[in-house]
């Protein structure tokens, strides 16, 4: 059994825990992230990459809206190349609640949240596909955020301040002597090696999975999970955010990334954040509802499905999900009888700055360090880790700097043979159970049109012809990549969807013998439902 020493260890690599880690090391301690899966694995990677005004909250939770108004202000000025400041509208159409439409200026101002009404007229000239039944409009300060590369890049510059990280590393149990967690039982699951890891500070930053950690040490978190899926649509219907002008509810907010748009989301609580997916009923309930705010919805083609859980901390009882704060809770379970280990969850992605603020303070104070807090002023460097993450960069960098025998392998998203010899030489020992799968993380393959269809393929021969897989190992690679994407391509296969879905199957299980759609009740390596191979709509 391996023994690693660390003065703090950090449970749970999603945009807090990234955030986490780069706090920490600014003031001078450097710490030790462990994920049990890869970066963003939960929420932070199943969301639709909103960076909040703060006007959905002015309503429901105004101290939510004014910590995402202050805390997006510091993304854009801070970590730009993680933003597209598009903009946002807030539009209601005709049956809208038109006193909530009344009291919405008034909301925002309260929240010191800026909103500036604007005529119809102006309001279809910025966005021509908004519906014709429009009868408000509000323009506001939203944009969006690649979840991705702004958790690699704060990842990346801990790991240049002397932190570390382990990826494929899960938490078993906790050794607790007079009141402190002495250590940390780990399981590799890659290699199937148990860790052990001793640390003066245990930080829980495991979101969803935070009320599981907690009670390895005997701690308990009450939680609710509040599972929500959107829509990727194969090109960009807007160029803002777009929310429906109404209290939160579903299907309600289209994000622009990059070449596409993302839509939803749903409010659906279910009693545990593992194995949750989209289903075709709320795919075509999303779409539905969404059309009366933007008609082209109806007629759009939308290349995947998927799906997030909502990590709610849970303070009374238990009502509409949409109705608990988005709000973040900080816990130091010194109040359990530890007194090194803090719990932070809950929040929004736009937040996670300064959820990973209030938790390095608490964190400091227990540990005797007096250094403040320098996210809130110093600029989020740009890496080499999270610079193939964003949308549409694949052209603009194959197009400026391609050399001859640079082939493309992914034409969906344009990305070459040497940003795949990048992410392969970046990711180093840390690779997991599957190359394929790390670089789909860190990259834009699988994600366009085909969903993998004919990428996949070349990937996996170029991991071949590079010596990184050999024997069945990435014939294996390629079956789990494609069942992943099949898992939310399936919602939304008709019309073309289905038609290129036929092909994909002609290619994978005719020409490669692969075989896909195990029963829907077993689990992939990640606890996911695994995905049946075709199931029309």
């Amino acid at each position: 059994m391996t023994t690693l020493h660390t003065r703090v260890l950090i449970i749970g690599a999603g945009a807090t825990g990234a955030g986490l880690l780069r706090d920490l090391a600014l003031r001078g301690v450097p710490a030790l992230l462990i994920e049990q899966r890869d970066v963003n694995s939960g929420a932070s990677g199943g969301n639709h990459g909103l960076l909040h005004s703060g006007a959905r909250y002015v309503a429901s939770d105004r101290e939510a809206a004014m910590e995402c108004r202050e805390e997006g202000d510091i993304l854009r000025r801070l970590a730009p190349q993680c933003i597209e400041d598009t903009g946002g509208l807030f539009v209601a159409v005709r049956g809208d609640d038109e006193r909530y439409v009344a009291d919405f200026p008034g909301l925002c101002a309260a929240s010191s949240v800026p909103c500036r009404g604007l005529d119809l007229g102006t309001a279809r000239a910025m966005e021509p596909s908004l519906s014709p039944d429009l009868v408000a409009a509000f323009a506001v300060q939203d944009g969006a955020v690649d979840p991705f590369m702004l958790s690699l890049d704060n990842i990346a510059q801990a790991l240049s301040l002397g932190s570390s990280m382990r990826r494929n590393l899960a938490a078993q149990s906790m050794e607790v002597e007079n009141g402190r967690i002495v250590r940390v039982l780990c399981r590799d699951i890659t290699t199937g090696e148990d860790v052990r890891i001793e640390a003066d500070l245990v930080l829980n930053a495991a979101g969803a999975w935070a009320a599981r950690v907690a009670s390895l040490a005997g701690a308990r978190i009450g939680m609710l999970f509040s599972m929500g899926s959107l829509l990727i649509t194969q090109d960009r219907i807007a160029t803002r955010v777009i929310n429906r002008l109404r209290k939160p509810s579903d299907a309600d907010i289209l994000v622009p990334g990059g070449t596409v748009s993302i839509l939803g989301t749903t409010s659906i609580r279910v009693a545990s954040p593992d194995g949750c997916r989209p289903s075709v009923a709320e795919a075509d309930r999303i779409i539905d509802d969404a059309r009366a705010m933007l008609p082209i919805l109806e007629r759009t083609r939308y290349i995947r499905a998927y799906a997030g859980v909502r990590p709610l901390v849970s303070l009374g009882p238990a009502g509409d999900d949409r109705a608990v704060s988005r709000g973040f809770a900080l816990v130091d379970h010194a109040a359990d009888g530890l007194e090194n280990f803090i719990t932070i969850t809950g929040g929004k992605l736009t937040t996670y700055r300064l959820m990973a603020e209030k938790a390095a303070d608490l964190a400091c104070a227990k540990l005797g360090v007096a250094a403040p807090c320098r996210t809130r002023t110093e600029p989020l460097p740009a890496s080499t880790l999270g610079q193939w993450t964003e949308p549409g960069k694949g052209p603009r960098t194959w197009v400026d700097s391609r050399t001859e025998d640079d082939l493309v392998l992914c034409e969906c998203e344009m990305v070459s043979r040497g940003v795949i010899d990048s992410i392969i030489d970046e990711s180093g020992a840390m690779r997991g159970r599957s190359m394929l799968k790390a670089i789909g993380m860190r990259s834009r393959v699988g994600k366009g049109p085909c969903q993998g269809g004919f990428c996949g393929q070349r990937v996996t021969g170029h991991l071949y012809d590079r010596g990184m897989v050999s024997g069945m190992q990435g014939l294996a690679e390629l079956k789990t990549f494609t069942e992943r994407r099949w898992r939310g391509f399936s919602p939304i296969l008709w019309g073309v969807p289905l038609m290129q879905a036929d092909l994909q199957e002609a290619l994978y299980c005719g020409s490669m013998d692969l075989e896909f759609g195990p029963p829907p009740s077993t689990r992939d390596d990640e606890g996911a439902c695994a995905p049946v191979a075709k199931e029309p709509a």
